[in-house]
């Protein structure tokens, strides 16, 4: 079993920042994929980016390319997401994800194929 926990979101001006941190627990996370998802209110939810197990190769959907930043650090069973430029379009719960094999290498864009879930975090973009 793993869990995940979000954590780093809050509310920012349009160009600004945040860095959201996914924590993991239960298993060593460095042999697991994870992917970070969100979701705006009466929408469904968006696949964002993910993060490879090993080495870290990272695959980004085209809208947040060039602003967005999954990165790992492995000591500290930790993936995070780099939000930069964000917009009032990125408003959103952001959460992070993992499939159910660890060592699992092709790109999973769709949340049907992640097992675990963290509880998500806000992210508010003002205008």
């Amino acid at each position: 079993q793993v869990q995940l926990v979000e954590s780093g979101g809050g509310l920012v001006q349009a160009g600004g920042s945040l860095r959201l941190s996914c924590a993991a627990s239960g298993r060593t996370f460095s042999t697991y994929a994870a992917g970070w998802f969100r979701q705006a209110p009466g929408k469904e939810r968006e696949f964002v980016g993910r993060i490879s197990w090993n080495p870290s190769s990272t695959y980004y959907v085209d809208s947040v390319k060039g602003r967005f930043t999954i990165s790992r650090d492995n000591a500290k069973n930790t993936v995070y997401l780099q939000m930069n430029s964000l917009k009032p379009e990125d408003t959103a719960v952001y959460y992070c994800a993992a499939p159910m094999a660890q060592h699992w290498t092709p790109i999973l864009t769709d949340g049907s194929g992640y097992h675990y879930w963290g509880q998500g975090t806000q992210v508010t973009v003002s205008s």
